[in-house]
């Protein structure tokens, strides 16, 4: 069988320009071997305008959803917007981790050598379940043990970078350890632990109907995997937050 190069299998320019603005970032992203998961994060693809072209077409096809669920938008005055609206609530909002780029954290050197344990939190959360995009609605609390070479960063920055990754579609689990790995690559701590409880309104809302449930998880890192001192003090001092 005749194996076509990259380029003969790539539509030309004129043909890409045509195709939904959705359609065009899934190409770059296949071609460029990049995953595109629920929970990935895409903005590195993301070109001027996008946004607000993606935007419109969530728009459209939540039209075409409401339209399959028999809802007369164009009588119904609470549902007349309702479409635009979820499509700025997901691409702007709820879902927004995914397409903008990390914050910017400022970090600094940690000069008086603290190495002491530091906890953040709590920090509240909000992020959507992956299987039925319900609310999940929680809390973190981190710990960090700093050493001479840790980078420190103000507290501001943890909650907003809790925020940039949790503001995508995951499950609780990788929502924890994508978190971790973010803060163990900027602050190189001896130590890192992350604790996140939360509630999952795809088990309030729907199936079980269960209101009372929470789940809680952990990732400990160095230290805190290996000094249980030092992990009861952290979970005991999260616990009196």
């Amino acid at each position: 069988m005749l194996d076509r190069s990259l380029s003969d299998r790539t539509p030309p320019a004129e043909a890409q320009d045509s195709l939904p603005v959705s359609e065009r970032i899934r190409a770059r992203l296949t071609e460029s071997g990049q995953r595109f998961h629920a929970n990935d994060n895409i903005s590195a693809v993301l070109r001027e305008g996008e946004l607000d072209a993606l935007r419109a077409e969530v728009a459209a096809r939540m039209q075409g959803v409401l339209s399959a669920l028999v809802i007369d938008t164009a009588s119904d005055h609470n549902t007349a917007e309702t479409a635009k609206r979820v499509a700025k609530m997901f691409v702007d909002e709820v879902f927004g981790g995914r397409y903008r780029p990390a914050p910017e954290l400022t970090t600094f050197p940690n000069v008086t050598r603290l190495n002491e344990l530091m906890i953040v939190g709590p920090i509240t959360v909000r992020s959507a379940c992956s299987h039925h995009l319900c609310p999940i609605m929680g809390r973190v609390w981190i710990g960090v043990l700093p050493n001479a070479g840790s980078e420190l960063i103000g507290l501001s920055k943890y909650a907003r970078l809790t925020e940039w990754i949790m503001a995508r579609p995951q499950i609780q689990e990788e929502a924890v350890v994508m978190l971790a790995d973010e803060l163990e690559a900027r602050i190189r701590p001896d130590g890192l632990a992350v604790v996140m409880e939360a509630d999952h309104f795809c088990m309030h809302w729907r199936g079980v109907k269960d209101s009372q449930s929470v789940m809680t998880n952990s990732v400990m890192r160095g230290a805190f995997r290996t000094d249980a001192e030092l992990r009861r003090e952290f979970l005991s001092l999260r616990r009196d937050a």
